[in-house]
């Protein structure tokens, strides 16, 4: 069985109409609402996408042989630095969306929610989609952007008490968080894809570097894209443990998980020998990124189970842990 942990919703362009009108009017017409058939959810599952290899969201999955999905908003999408009550509005709609299409497709996907991260709103109204989603949708965890000002201020870090409320919370629903950036704004240099990997990287540092995982024992944090560039980068932090740390980098670094959202063989069998196999999760953001023909191969970029189908140390159970089996137990499925 192939469970992909790192899944984002493909949803009809009603939705991002949406968003385009609260924008303009910036709320002044009130919340409204997008209006999506089923029959349009279900078209938005199945229509070629020119951005994804004129290959419909249902052909990557079954392609892959994927059988269940993760999915959550398209990160990018979500405008965090938008106005407090348009990110909530927005978030809240593509979340149903999201559980619409968990009930269309029951086998296929489970839903992962976004939270209204704007900096406008206390942590605690962040918590109240949080509990929406998982009491009363049925979701398995939520996306957690370290940097909900998205490159426009200094947010925060991980292991601030500020986020705090949201760690109370998800312990207490016993479900996990994904760490994913999300947008990236003026005066950044860098686009969004890059800006994932730094504020996943700052992201790890800073919860490794606080007491967060001491304060929190229970809280179960997921870091997209193998972890941003720490486990690639690892040997900057080991000297910490000789100079007295009072506990070894690598045990922290392994109270986390990680997916393998790489799309090269190398990347991701680096990522298992150093976190270990029991801390990795297939993720593949299928259709994304990734969703483009190698032309070396023939092969999709994102077709990762077929890079890690190719790492020959592998054992069948050690890719049964990767493939499903650490997915079903984090997140309960």
């Amino acid at each position: 069985m192939l469970i992909d942990v790192h899944g984002h919703v493909s949803a009809p362009d009603k939705l991002y109409s949406y968003k385009a009108n609260l924008l303009s009017h910036r709320g002044a017409h009130g919340r409204g609402g997008p209006r999506i058939s089923d029959d349009e959810l279900r078209a938005a599952q199945d229509a070629p996408n020119p951005s994804f290899g004129n290959a419909s969201h249902m052909d990557h999955l079954d392609g892959a042989g994927v059988d269940l999905q993760l999915i959550s908003p398209r990160p990018y999408q979500m405008m965090h630095s938008e106005t407090g009550r348009l990110v909530q509005w927005f978030t809240e709609e593509t979340n149903t969306v999201i559980h619409r299409l968990c009930e269309l497709y029951p086998e296929r996907y489970k839903g992962v929610a976004g939270l209204p991260q704007s900096p406008e709103l206390d942590v605690q109204e962040w918590t109240a989609e949080l509990r929406r989603t998982v009491t009363e949708l049925g979701f398995a965890g939520c996306l957690l952007n370290p940097d909900p000002h998205e490159g426009t201020a200094v947010p925060p870090a991980l292991g601030d008490r500020y986020w705090y409320p949201l760690y109370e919370a998800l312990c207490e629903l016993d479900v996990p968080a994904i760490i994913h950036g999300a947008g990236c704004r003026p005066p950044t240099r860098e686009p969004y894809s890059l800006h994932f990997i730094q504020e996943e990287t700052v992201a790890i540092w800073s919860l490794l570097s606080s007491s967060v995982l001491t304060d929190f024992p229970d809280l179960k944090i997921v870091v997209s894209h193998g972890g941003g560039a720490i486990p690639y980068q690892v040997g900057r932090f080991l000297p910490a443990d000789v100079r007295g740390s009072n506990r070894p980098y690598m045990e922290r670094l392994r109270s986390l998980w990680f997916d393998t959202c790489l799309y090269t063989q190398d990347s991701i069998e680096l990522l298992l020998r150093t976190v270990g196999v029991d801390r990795a999760l297939f993720g593949t953001e299928k259709p994304g990124t990734g969703s483009q023909r190698d032309p070396r191969t023939g092969r999709w970029f994102d077709d990762i189970h077929l890079l890690i189908g190719d790492i020959d140390w592998l054992t069948p159970t050690e890719r049964e842990q990767i493939f499903a089996e650490n997915a079903r137990k984090l997140f309960k499925l």
